[in-house]
């Protein structure tokens, strides 16, 4: 999808994507993928006994679907310590279902740096289990209505929302990695957040003084991102570089980085939020970025469109460990198109008029 980005930039970034709209908005509703993570989750569903299943599901409108974190804390559902091989075997199946190649790649090598955190305290910190990862429904998968799931562990919060088998909501996405980059052992040279972090910076230093001062909003990096695990997030302070005072190439990287987090998704998914991107228009797109710019030093960078926020932050334990999130303004949680369809459903116009 990269090269896809690439291209159209230097074609008509936006005449292209406008003249391929209604196919695209006709794929993201067909979305193939979502079939594929129905049949998954009913696979999966059907190895679990009733106790199992006691613990994995949750209503739809359960207060439950909105609690997310990204820090070793206890959680509900079902993780794959719990699972026999045949078990587990169908719940990656339905990880990878839920995300692209990249995704679940990025998603399954956070997982593993559980065994790199457990060697690097050697039992000072929290449980480091690549284990404690865990499956939650919300609602009965079905071609129809409104059902939801969550995959969520230990740096990687993932949440899809479905509605009558078509749209899907597919935020927030959440990944991390501690550590950034692994210095020692089996998995040495392991950067699963890389081009997270060096499209960042590479965008940053090919800056001029004049653009910096715009995009360099602060010499020092927050702690951690700035909306933490927060339900709901509004449109951080407009500040940062737009992206139409960027030259092309610098764009080019721009596309770039914002493709990273969206090629996490199957493409229907991705392109259905790259559409959403499109008609709220790029050019006011901003990038803002705060701390230092070389690499070891504490920094946190800012994507933000009217329609999507993009929080990066690498400071703690020496710069060696991100947290970077995609959030939807309007459509965490499918809240969109739950809004769209609970307005506009003839059952519950009818509901509502009674």
């Amino acid at each position: 999808m990269r090269l896809l980005l690439a291209l159209t930039l230097l074609q008509g970034f936006a005449a292209t994507i406008a003249a391929q709209n209604a196919q695209n908005s006709q794929a993201a509703q067909s979305a193939p993928s979502v079939s594929t993570m129905l049949d998954a989750a009913h696979a999966f569903l059907a190895t679990l006994d009733q106790a199992q299943k006691s613990k994995a599901l949750f209503p739809f409108n359960s207060e439950e679907r909105f609690r997310w974190f990204y820090t070793p804390v206890s959680r509900n559902g079902i993780p794959l310590k719990e699972l026999n091989p045949a078990q587990r075997k169908a719940a990656l199946a339905l990880l990878r279902a839920g995300l692209s190649e990249q995704g679940y790649t990025k998603a399954e090598t956070i997982r593993k740096l559980e065994d790199v955190l457990r060697e690097l305290e050697q039992g000072s910190g929290p449980v480091r289990d690549p284990d404690l990862y865990f499956f939650t429904f919300f609602g009965e998968p079905s071609e129809t209505g409104a059902w939801g799931w969550r995959y969520e562990g230990h740096h990687c919060s993932q949440n899809w929302t479905i509605l009558n088998g078509k749209s899907i909501g597919s935020s927030p996405q959440f990944f991390g990695a501690n550590p950034a980059e692994v210095r020692e052992g089996p998995m040495k040279g392991t950067r699963v957040l890389k081009a997270e972090e060096d499209l960042g910076r590479s965008l940053v230093k090919s800056l001029t003084d004049g653009q910096r001062a715009e995009a360099l909003i602060s010499e020092s990096a927050p702690r951690d991102i700035v909306t933490s695990n927060e339900r709901t997030v509004a449109i951080r302070e407009d500040k940062g570089i737009a992206f139409s005072k960027l030259t092309k190439d610098q764009q080019g990287t721009l596309l770039a980085l914002i493709e990273e987090y969206l090629g996490a998704q199957p493409q229907a998914q991705a392109r259905q939020r790259l559409d959403k991107i499109r008609q709220a228009g790029f050019d006011q797109i901003k990038f803002a970025w705060m701390g230092g710019l070389e690499k070891g030093e504490g920094h946190y960078y800012r994507v933000q469109g009217s329609t999507f926020l993009i929080e990066y932050d690498n400071t703690q334990n020496s710069a060696n460990h991100i947290h970077c999130v995609w959030r939807d303004f309007n459509g965490d949680f499918g809240e969109d198109l739950l809004a769209d369809h609970y307005q506009n459903s003839p059952h519950h116009q009818h509901a509502t008029a009674h």
